[in-house]
């Protein structure tokens, strides 16, 4: 099979193309501006996306899409209309690439989402893919929009599409967040989570790999939405722990309560990211194993250990 991946040099991009070289597809790996290799593949350089950019002549004689590329969140944005920015790329320039992959005799296009199209938190049950739509931010109503509009492309042409719901993804090359806590981690530092009760769904790098390659070639993928993890919750302290274990380092966990935690998060303007630390987020992913079969080949404490050792090497 020959993919085109958008989003080709990012963190997942790289992972992906490498495990459709492992599984002997052909890709083509694009990317906005790097001029470089990519697991064996020189890289096609497509610039910005949005509604205006040319897919046609990179299309030729592609059977699948797996569309990586976004706006992602920034931590000082500058766009006087974040909404209006979000939209040209996210809804507006995955549509247009969906027209011409349809026009291209394309057959069936993955497009990555966020779990953030479901809403922030589950204080409740875990969020399941038929649950309604509750986007909070900019961001994640772009990503939704993106949905919706694929969906209506795919009902007037027939290109297939696949919707990946994922949550924070982890592994070799992350940054963010989750490059933060290694950090952190690292020092050896007392952190204030040990009254931190929270349940999260997260997904190695080498997991959602796994399912992407999956979804190009099952029959039963086409038209649905999926959430997917690696089956094993954690909390907070459970994440933390598992990453000391992997560093060999002893972690003292302070007993802050949560009150406390959140009046210093609003008072130093880290609200969000304390929420994504203390609160809930629970994906339901039996549809994948059901409709699928999927079952993440790699256990959590797997994808840690990759992880760390990558850090560690850098």
């Amino acid at each position: 099979m020959n993919v085109l991946v958008t989003g080709a040099s990012g963190f997942i991009g790289k992972h992906v193309c490498a495990a459709l070289d492992a599984a002997g597809h052909d890709f083509i790996p694009c990317v906005r501006a790097s001029d470089a290799s990519i697991s064996g593949r020189k890289t096609v350089v497509v610039g910005g996306i949005d509604a205006t950019t040319e897919w046609s002549q990179l299309l030729e004689g592609v059977d699948a899409v797996i569309h990586l590329a976004a706006r992602v969140h920034v931590m000082n944005e500058t766009s006087e209309n974040p909404l209006a920015s979000f939209r040209a790329v996210n809804t507006s320039g995955s549509r247009s690439l969906a027209l011409q992959a349809a026009a291209a005799g394309v057959k069936r296009m993955l497009y990555v989402s966020s779990i953030k199209v479901n809403g922030e938190q589950t204080p409740g049950s875990p969020f399941d893919p038929d649950d309604a739509a509750s986007p909070q931010d900019a961001y994640a109503i772009s990503k939704y929009e993106a949905e919706q509009s694929l969906f209506e492309v795919a009902e007037q042409t027939g290109l297939e599409i696949v919707v990946i719901r994922p949550p924070l993804v982890y592994g070799p090359g992350v940054g963010g967040n989750f490059i933060r806590l290694l950090k952190l981690v690292d020092l050896g530092v007392p952190l204030p989570f040990g009254c931190v009760n929270n349940r999260r769904s997260l997904i190695s790098v080498y997991n959602f790999c796994d399912f992407l390659v999956l979804c190009l070639v099952h029959l039963q993928a086409a038209g649905q939405i999926f959430l997917v993890s690696d089956n094993e919750d954690l909390s907070t302290r459970d994440l933390i722990s598992g990453l000391a274990g992997e560093m060999h380092k002893s972690i003292r966990m302070l007993p802050v309560p949560i009150a406390v935690l959140t009046f210093f998060g609003v008072l130093l303007g880290k609200r969000a990211e304390l929420e994504r630390l203390c609160g809930s987020l629970r994906l339901d992913t039996d549809k994948a194993q059901r409709l699928l079969g999927w079952k993440p080949p790699y256990s959590v404490k797997k994808g840690l250990q990759r992880t760390v050792s990558w850090y560690l090497s850098n």
